[in-house]
């Protein structure tokens, strides 16, 4: 049946109607103030709060900055790991009138100088020490900037620039005795026009750009989303991906609020393994690499397991159940005896879902990054349906997500409802709905190159959008490889091909302008370590990257994978580098995409000697 997606979203502004951030928050904590709201590990266990705990610690530190001076319309810098201060605090800019912006702890310390001069930010609330000294390095270039607020040990620094977060939360505590309706007032008189946050774009060069999100902007997807993966009071889901980009803020904060789920605090991604078999959550969103890690670290561990009985037979399972998979995503017919053995192999595959902490999953994402259609089939398998997502921080996190009841492994699935698509004569994809923002701030000249006067943003993403509405993205537009005889590659479909290989962790694929295509190789520690072991090879990474059974097995994978590419696509020359990509060397953003520009230029002179 064909969609209407005007009456859909016409449906949701109804809904939305003159909602805000601050009042969709008081909403749930006025109807379900017992539930538990945010939990958190320390050492004596996990603790919690309430949502009308949390609720009233938003209201504290919202008085707090009241009193301190904070005016509507100020901007208010956060820099912290995912912990249950940085959502109390990020509310209570909010309500205060403010606006919340989120910095990458990643940041160097120039960069943080200029998204905070860019924002004109009057305070900047960091989670400790080592950070808050990370701001006074720059203090003398962030004019702006009136007080540093410290989550954990603020008290403990001596300069009168800091306070604590307690010292703010008592000031609110006493201001709000002699000025008890100014905070209500403030809320009660934010519009849904107003700024929720700005989400400053992690980029690859250049000065990143502020994607300027409205009150509207959040409640509008947030509702938008519910329709499709709804969530109920209490569910159980993981903050760990940085809240400084659109794909946490939106699944993990924004999201929590309109459906009042739990959220368990990971401070780290390095971290999540360990948290999922802890909190078992029945929501998980993940980018590719954390999917593909879970997947590697699974399929080694069964590749390795010395009882050969057990190792065949959670094979043969997992053949199975790949099978009954994959002739369902063609819509052929799956044979008696084939679903009763896919049934008994339900014992295994339940086995490996408990093992890593997915045996509780309802509903599991994908985003932010290409992730390979067999990576998806495994986890079918196994029972966790990851359905896949696409957006960008210009559309508020979501243009298009697979259903649970419908979805098409290898597509981004059908856009959100409300939410309109199509494509420009070069396959650009465009985009328009209620969570399309309102384009760049400072940044006029930029926004009018992605926003058009009709409301359509330009996603700089080449797609094909099939009969059903399901949605393909075939690369970014601006990194389509042209080789030197003029042939369009599409890059990301040749690296997701080689990081489905067990010893392969990450990839980058030249070809731009050159006569072939050739790849950076990034080795998998994880699966090439006992893969090295097993062989008696050194088990150092870069010792593994220049040994000659290292490349044979990449060069095999490869010849391979050039069998299911066309001529110009095959890859002819390829680097095993010595070391993994991270955010902190530079390759990756911080959640956890390659920085394609960033490789050509650091591995230039590698480039280079491919080509010679």
């Amino acid at each position: 049946m064909r969609r209407d997606t005007h009456a859909e979203r016409d449906d949701i502004d109804r809904v939305v109607k003159d909602q805000t951030v601050c009042s969709l928050f008081q909403q749930t904590v006025q109807q379900f103030g017992a539930v538990e709201a945010l939990k958190w590990r320390t050492e004596r266990g996990w603790q919690g709060l309430t949502w009308r705990e949390y609720g009233d610690q938003v209201r504290d530190f919202a008085n707090g900055l009241i009193a301190l001076g904070l005016q509507p319309g100020d901007f208010v810098n956060l820099l912290a790991a995912n912990r249950p201060e940085y959502y109390v605090t990020d509310v209570a800019i909010l309500h205060a009138g403010g606006t919340p912006v989120s910095l990458y702890n990643s940041l160097a310390p120039e960069q943080m100088e200029y998204i905070i001069n860019h924002c004109e930010a009057t305070y900047v609330i960091v989670e400790n020490r080592a950070f808050y000294e990370k701001l006074r390095a720059i203090r003398p270039q962030i004019g702006t900037v009136r007080r540093v607020i410290v989550m954990e040990g603020g008290a403990d620094i001596l300069d009168p620039w800091v306070l604590s977060l307690d010292s703010v939360l008592g000031l609110g505590r006493d201001f709000a005795h002699s000025h008890g309706t100014e905070l209500e007032r403030r809320w009660q008189a934010i519009k849904p026009e107003a700024l929720a946050t700005l989400i400053y774009t992690s980029g690859t060069t250049g000065p990143p750009k502020g994607v300027m999100v409205s009150h509207y902007n959040v409640v509008w997807t947030a509702e938008s989303l519910q329709r499709i993966l709804p969530r109920v009071s209490g569910t159980r889901h993981i903050s760990y991906l940085p809240l400084a980009h659109i794909a946490e803020r939106m699944a993990g904060h924004y999201l929590q609020i309109r459906s009042a789920s739990t959220c368990y605090f990971c401070p780290s991604p390095q971290e999540i393994a360990q948290y999922l078999t802890d909190v078992r959550p029945e929501f998980f969103f993940a980018v590719a690499l954390i999917w593909e890690n879970l997947h590697a670290g699974l399929t080694t561990a069964i590749a390795n397991n010395p009882d050969e009985g057990q190792r065949r037979m959670v094979q043969d399972a997992l053949a199975t159940r790949l099978e009954t998979v994959r002739l369902r995503e063609r819509g052929q017919t799956i044979s008696p005896e084939l679903q009763q053995r896919a049934a008994q192999a339900e014992g295994v595959t339940a086995m490996i879902r408990q093992r890593v902490g997915l045996d509780a999953v309802q509903a599991a994402g994908t985003g932010a990054a290409p992730i390979a259609p067999e990576i998806l089939e495994w986890f079918h398998a196994i029972g966790v349906p990851i359905l896949e997502v696409y957006g960008q921080s210009e559309d508020t996190g979501p243009t298009s997500w697979n259903r649970p009841d419908a979805f098409k492994i290898g597509s981004v699935g059908p856009a959100v409802p409300g939410v309109e698509v199509r494509l420009l004569d070069d396959g650009e994809l465009l985009v328009r709905g209620g969570n399309v923002t309102g384009g760049y701030y400072k940044e006029p000249a930029l926004t009018a190159e992605t926003f058009d006067a009709e409301g359509w943003l330009h996603s700089g993403d080449v797609a094909e959008i099939d009969a059903d509405g399901f949605i393909k993205i075939v690369d970014r537009k601006k990194e389509i490889i042209i080789t030197a005889g003029g042939k369009n590659i599409a890059p990301s479909n040749i690296e997701n091909l080689l990081k489905q290989k067990p010893l392969i962790g990450q990839a980058c694929v030249i070809g731009d302008r050159r006569p072939f295509v050739s790849a950076l190789v990034v080795l998998d520690a994880e699966s090439v370590v006992p893969w090295a072991r097993q062989r008696q090879l050194p088990a150092d990474l870069a010792q593994l990257a220049a040994h000659p059974a290292v490349s044979a097995e990449v060069q095999r994978y490869i010849d391979e994978i050039n069998q299911h590419l066309n001529n110009v696509e095959r890859i002819k020359k390829f680097t095993v580098l010595p070391h993994e990509w991270t955010p902190d060397s530079g390759e990756l953003t911080p959640t956890l995409k390659m920085k394609r520009k960033v490789v050509n230029q650091k591995y230039d002179e590698i480039i280079e000697a491919m080509y010679k």
